[in-house]
């Protein structure tokens, strides 16, 4: 989903002033006490039918060990952002919320989220022993952890992903895939040989810039050369060869002749493409097959590397108004340390949502898939969930060898504040939101309409806000190791 910064910034904004001013002074101690404190928990996801009845064995779980009591929402994905930003605004108290990306920044900036170092050191120092440190250290805003991330791949590796049967079927060679240039001969034979397929699912087309906001908007450090400098994307030599490239295959007939406006998505389980482009995983090839239906092959596009947004996809965070932010802490802890309430959140209840297998692996059943299917990637700590049959023995392995060999990227840890220059920043939205699509997806000319984007956002004042970038991510590096 395309995050709009003029919606976050402005709206957060504004909402944020009343409860920053207001915030709490409840107990930040996880003492047990004599009453059982129900924690508030809000999280992202279709409302699940059994999430009740699962709840009742967490309570059950939980009362004993921390002499607390949880009561989860569900808030649907389209309505999740909205109306949490009502709930914060109006001040209403809860504990624990959801929150990721330029809504996390952007909220812990302006007071509404408890920072949690010194609990993490008492009731959460289990967590913090479990937790990949790369992850706290990218989700520290202004040198403070404002959230808790969920423990999962920490970097991000952009790739190609095709359709496996159509590459076996023309002996595609995938070693060969380095580049986007390298795609068109399999594009090409695809093209003239299979016409209920469309060569390219559509996709904006990957640069190599470490983005300071989302990879619409012209502010970016480059990955590769001189790292310390913000740069506008859009007017570098790279961007005007790629989005050559795919304006070439746009005219060939390659992409979607609406690929800029279609609201369409393109789900995996249509085999309708050849080559599509996104974030993977370790042995994501395999979930995606699972979930297509048929198999798929990946090949990477980039090296694996830790973003800010890499490890602030997935955040639980404890709010201000909570009662008892302390106690907060400790049901994140134990949920991201203890298997069996990992699980039991996750998975649901063993022999009526999954069932264990002989050599320790689990098998879904009907009521997980059709009353108790939560996000798993918004939850908590991956590492010590129960893996499925068809997973692969060294599945966590992986993950801990693939964040270990990313390279960092220049900002992690810097996080933009955007306030000094808001006006700016939300007429240059504007205008991407003008320009971005169409040259990205092809659709278009980069010849001319690059030096169009360009000449509009330096109208709208790029320049000022580059400065300000710089300005900032230099205050911040001086104060680093």
């Amino acid at each position: 989903m395309k995050r709009k910064l003029l919606l976050v910034t402005i709206v957060i904004g504004l909402i944020l002033g009343l409860t920053a001013c207001g915030g709490s002074k409840n107990e930040s101690s996880g003492s047990k006490g004599d009453k059982p404190y129900e924690i508030k928990w809000y999280t992202i996801g279709t409302p699940q039918k059994d999430t009740e009845k699962v709840f009742e064995e967490v309570n059950k779980y939980i009362k004993d060990k921390i002499n607390a009591t949880v009561k989860m929402t569900q808030i649907d994905w389209g309505d999740y952002d909205q109306k949490m930003q009502v709930k914060i605004s109006s001040g209403e108290p809860f504990d624990i919320a959801f929150t990721n990306g330029s809504n996390y920044i952007q909220y812990a900036q302006k007071g509404a989220f408890v920072a949690l170092d010194d609990m993490l050191n008492k009731e959460g120092k289990d967590l913090k022993e479990a937790l990949n440190p790369v992850l706290l250290e990218g989700a520290k805003v202004n040198g403070k952890l404002y959230g808790i991330p969920s423990n999962k791949e920490a970097a991000r590796q952009s790739v190609y992903t095709f359709n496996k049967r159509l590459v076996e079927k023309y002996n595609f060679d995938l070693s060969k895939v380095k580049t986007l240039e390298d795609l068109e001969p399999m594009l090409k034979v695809i093209k003239e040989n299979e016409q209920e397929i469309t060569p390219i699912a559509t996709f904006k087309a990957y640069l190599p810039f470490d983005y300071v906001f989302e990879q619409d908007m012209p502010f970016a450090f480059p990955l590769e050369g001189d790292q310390s400098k913000v740069i506008n994307p859009f007017a570098t030599d790279i961007a005007m060869q790629t989005y050559k490239t795919m304006h070439q295959y746009f005219k060939a007939g390659y992409i979607k002749a609406d690929a800029a406006t279609s609201k369409d998505s393109w789900p995996m389980d249509v085999e309708n493409w050849f080559v599509r482009m996104g974030d993977s995983q370790p042995y994501a090839d395999n979930l995606w097959t699972r979930s297509a239906k048929y198999e798929v092959v990946s090949v990477p596009a980039e090296v694996p590397t830790t973003f800010n947004t890499s490890v602030t996809g997935a955040i639980q965070a404890i709010s201000v108004t909570s009662k008892n932010p302390g106690k907060a802490m400790e049901f994140l802890n134990l949920l991201n340390s203890d298997p069996y309430l990992r699980n039991l959140i996750d998975k649901g209840i063993e022999g009526v949502h999954y069932e264990k297998n002989a050599d320790g692996t689990i098998t879904d059943l009907p009521a997980r898939v059709e009353r108790y299917n939560l996000p798993t990637y918004s939850l908590g700590n991956h590492f010590i969930l129960y893996l499925y049959g068809d997973d692969p023995a060294d599945k966590w392995e992986a993950f801990e060898e693939f964040n270990a060999s990313a390279r960092k990227a220049p900002t992690l840890g810097f996080h933009f504040n955007a306030d000094p220059v808001r006006s700016e920043v939300a007429s240059i939205q504007n205008v991407s939101d003008e320009f971005y699509d169409a040259i990205a997806v092809g659709s278009v000319d980069p010849e001319e309409y690059l030096p169009k984007f360009n000449k509009k956002l330096k109208d709208a004042g790029i320049d000022k806000v580059l400065a300000e970038i710089q300005k900032q991510y230099d205050e911040w590096k001086s104060q680093q190791n």
